[in-house]
């Protein structure tokens, strides 16, 4: 009997040994089997998870990770900091429009950054003398991190086997999530459909007592819980006016959509593709900001929650051991500044567009694929939502996991690609995402589109040979 060798780590499939990632260039992976040590090279449409945007072995960031190896310190952010982790925030804040970013705080990870954005917001209402708003609102099907705090803000099915232990749903309560495909009536507009979702949100507000609810949290942009859904029109700017009303901090959550993913105008931050809305009170960012070469996200807080700060205690109690390193900060920087030097936020929305035409086009109007029920997304992030019946937009089993083995079809076919389940309400509903780097070309993006169809046809014929389609 052969024995496989098995995994010292405890992540992911326990004692199991994964592909290996040993190397990687541009849009390119090279993968190695750890058992046979056979070496494939694939193309990395999904970005790790939204990560990647520079791609892979970066000349220019290496040489300045190399440098920052030999000239950054590390500093306690209790009672030092540096100039590299100032340099960030001040890059961050003034290309983000004018007014709306006051203070930036560096974390090493999305999850971090959220379990901070709590503290940060719980502080400010101690500071301004509201201590009893300590209910924090956010969406259904919604995912903001796997930390405790940051689980309980979500909701979805990675929640489940841990809702012992995560806040009460008293503190946490949900409303309905951005979802036209699935939850817009048929004989309602997409204007009384937003109109619908933000009633739904005063009257939570009202519910709880607006003088108890610190903060609204939702992704402009949705992940992947049910797909790259894009706020509809206006959805954003009745959420600002709503919390202004009963003097509720906004906070978007952009880990995963932000920092140039997803950006019409070319920006940094995904909310500015919505003409009219003027910013959150606070935001998370995280992946592209580091680009996959060190672990770094934050927070951006306005100058109103500095403000309030500055007028109180003018202190924030303790700090995390990482928070604002120097040299993640000094390699976020390098990243960003070379992404805003070759205008690659703007390339990755114009070429996030164009796959999202090809898509549509060849994908979802076309007779040929009878499971693609919808596809939605904004610049640089996608999804195919995969149903049974086009017509009645009725689920495949979820035992089937039919978004995961499209993924998997993907990665036979040389590609990487998200397949997902749970989509609909956390235990049905199938889809797959991509989000790959901001330095894709038109022939990659049409590359991406047609490996992706391919493999949604594969997965196609395999459930008509098996029965199920």
């Amino acid at each position: 009997m052969t024995i496989e060798p098995s995994s010292y780590l405890f992540s992911s499939k326990i004692a199991s040994l994964l592909p290996m990632v040993v190397g990687g260039k541009g849009n390119y992976l090279t993968i190695e089997d750890p058992i046979t040590r056979e070496r494939r090279q694939i193309f990395d449409a999904l970005g790790g998870a939204a990560v990647t945007a520079l791609g892979h072995g970066d000349e220019d960031i290496i040489n300045e990770m190399a440098e920052a190896a030999k000239e950054c310190t590390y500093s306690f952010p209790a009672s030092m900091t540096n100039y590299h982790a100032e340099q960030l925030a001040k890059f961050y804040i003034n290309t983000s429009p004018e007014g709306v970013f006051a203070s930036a705080l560096f974390t090493g990870s999305g999850s971090e950054a959220n379990e901070n954005a709590m503290k940060i917001i719980r502080q400010y209402y101690l500071e301004k003398g509201e201590p009893e708003r300590t209910v924090f609102i956010s969406r259904k099907q919604s995912y903001h991190g796997y930390t405790l705090g940051a689980l309980s803000l979500g909701e979805s099915s990675r929640k489940d086997q841990f809702r012992e232990i995560t806040l009460p749903a008293t503190q946490t309560p949900k409303v309905s999530p951005c979802y036209p495909y699935r939850h817009q009536s048929a004989d309602e507009s997409l204007e009384q459909y937003t109109e619908r979702l933000l009633n739904e949100i005063e009257e939570t507000f009202v519910a709880v007592g607006p003088g108890k609810v610190a903060s609204f949290v939702c992704e402009t942009l949705t992940g992947s819980t049910f797909g790259t859904c894009p706020a509809t029109p206006g959805y954003l700017q009745g959420v600002r006016r709503i919390c202004d009303k009963y003097g509720i901090i906004m906070w978007l959550d952009e880990v995963m959509c932000g920092t140039g993913r997803s950006s019409s105008t070319g920006g940094l931050n995904c909310w500015e593709s919505y003409e009219g809305f003027m910013g959150p009170d606070i935001q998370t960012i995280g992946k592209t900001l580091g680009s996959g070469y060190v672990t770094i996200a934050g927070i951006l807080v306005s100058p109103k929650i500095k403000k309030a700060y500055m007028e109180g205690s003018g202190y924030i109690a303790g700090a995390q051991t990482y928070h604002q390193h120097s040299f993640n900060c000094r390699v976020a920087l390098a990243v960003q500044k070379k992404i805003h030097a070759l205008g690659l936020r703007q390339n990755s929305f114009e070429k996030g567009q164009l796959l999202g035409k090809l898509l549509r086009e060849n994908g979802l109007e076309s007779t040929k694929y009878k499971i693609i029920g919808d596809v939605r997304g904004l610049g640089g992030f996608w999804s195919l939502e995969i149903v049974k019946n086009k017509e009645s937009k009725e689920p495949f089993p979820a035992e089937l996991k039919v978004g995961m083995k499209i993924a998997a079809k993907c990665l036979s076919n040389g590609m990487t690609a998200n397949g997902m389940d749970g989509t609909i309400d956390g235990k049905s509903g199938d889809h797959i995402s991509l989000a790959p780097t901001f330095i894709t070309t038109e022939e990659e993006i049409k590359f991406i589109a047609q490996t992706l169809l391919k493999s949604v046809h594969e997965v196609e014929e395999d459930l008509i040979a098996c029965g199920a389609l």
